[in-house]
């Protein structure tokens, strides 16, 4: 089979991975916004959704799935690079030691979390649009990205929460910010639902694909 040369795939994929890594890092503070309590990482988070929806839905769950694993090395390096660098030792009149340690100085915990959470929950979401995509025979966009949304985020947020911070702060707040986390990223796919149509039309022309996974082997761990 010819292989296409796609002008905007790799370009999705960098995109995609930076949102990745920028939320992981904005994760580490927990903000108030109107009456939502979230880590920081969910507002720029429920883009990588966006863009997993884009990806499976023009290009097919096999890029989607190349896409993923690039995000989860680059997001297990970049946690690994920072846990190493905290726990070297700083020069003694270096005075933001403490400051890095408590801002990026990511515990396996968070790690573990974050990379866990991450891989269940993107995975699902791109399972879930790539078989709604066959279901409806490609008809009704919004549906697939909602609905695949709502079970990647729903898997993504419960996993991490949970996770990251169960016993470190009141059953009430861990529960205010797990329901904080889903409203707020699905709500935001849902505002972005317009946008997204806009984006896919273009790709499927200009790419000159519109893909559909009838005979994709969907293990994640697959491949091929």
């Amino acid at each position: 089979m010819e292989r296409k040369n796609y002008i905007y795939f790799d370009i999705i994929m960098a995109l995609f991975v930076a949102v990745l890594l920028i939320s992981n890092i904005a994760s580490t503070k927990i903000v108030e916004l109107w009456k939502f309590t979230f880590d920081g990482g969910t507002l720029l988070f429920p883009l990588s959704y966006i863009f997993g929806d884009i990806l499976t839905e023009v290009y097919g769950y096999k890029k989607s799935r190349k896409v993923i694993w690039t995000g989860f090395f680059c997001a297990f390096l970049m946690s690994a690079t920072l846990m190493v660098v905290t726990a070297l030792p700083a020069p003694s009149d270096w005075p933001y030691a403490e400051a890095f340690r408590n801002i990026l100085g990511l515990t396996s915990r968070i790690v573990a979390a974050s990379l866990i959470a991450y891989f269940a929950g993107e995975f699902s979401n791109s399972y879930v649009l790539a078989k709604m995509k066959i279901g409806t025979k490609g008809k009704y966009l919004w549906t697939r990205t909602i609905s695949s949304t709502l079970v990647g985020e729903a898997i993504d947020t419960f996993l991490f929460i949970s996770i990251a911070f169960a016993f470190t702060m009141s059953g009430s707040l861990l529960l205010a910010v797990m329901v904080s986390n889903y409203i707020f990223k699905c709500g935001v796919e849902i505002i972005f639902t317009p946008l997204t149509y806009k984006i896919v039309r273009v790709l499927k022309k200009r790419e000159n694909e519109d893909y559909y996974d009838y005979e994709t082997n969907f293990n994640p761990f697959a491949l091929k």
